[in-house]
């Protein structure tokens, strides 16, 4: 098993040092979706929740999500970040909403913390403004579907 870049010799977490990396372009995407009632889906789709616009915002409060990453993910570097996209799709039949996050950068670490973060953060932000009509609502399979830049190059999820 490879050993953790995140671990020293004594076994204590560290940073990873990324001095010596190269700048590249760097871009993640991930998404995520929430089951949520007709009730509460219809109120977001015709913009009358109490609280005021619920995807708009959600993707307000992603976008600061994916901007703080490193004051909440302890290893996480700061990074300045070039682009942040979220889009919503309501998908009816279903009765869920999937959010989708693609942070871009050009540096010495990669976004994949970012965007994911910003996908929980805009799913979170639904459910906080919606669970007046419904506290059952299941945010689920929040994943990274794509990681392009540095070292590693392309992954792309099968």
């Amino acid at each position: 098993m490879k050993k953790s870049n995140h671990i020293d010799d004594k076994g204590n977490a560290q940073m990873v040092d990324v001095s010596s990396k190269a700048i590249t372009n760097r871009r993640a995407i991930a998404s995520g979706y929430i089951n949520l009632s007709r009730d509460a889906l219809n109120i977001i789709k015709d913009n009358t929740n109490k609280k005021g616009d619920v995807l708009g915002i959600a993707k307000i409060a992603g976008i600061q999500a994916a901007k703080k990453t490193s004051d909440l993910v302890p290893l996480a570097h700061q990074i300045n970040l070039s682009n942040i996209k979220i889009n919503f799709e309501i998908k009816e039949k279903e009765k869920i909403i999937l959010c989708v996050s693609e942070v871009i950068s050009n540096g010495k670490t990669g976004v994949e913390i970012e965007a994911i973060l910003a996908t929980q953060i805009s799913l979170l932000t639904i459910y906080d403004m919606c669970k007046y009509i419904d506290k059952s609502m299941i945010i689920s399979e929040v994943k990274l579907l794509l990681k392009e830049g540095g070292k590693t190059g392309v992954y792309k999820l099968p």
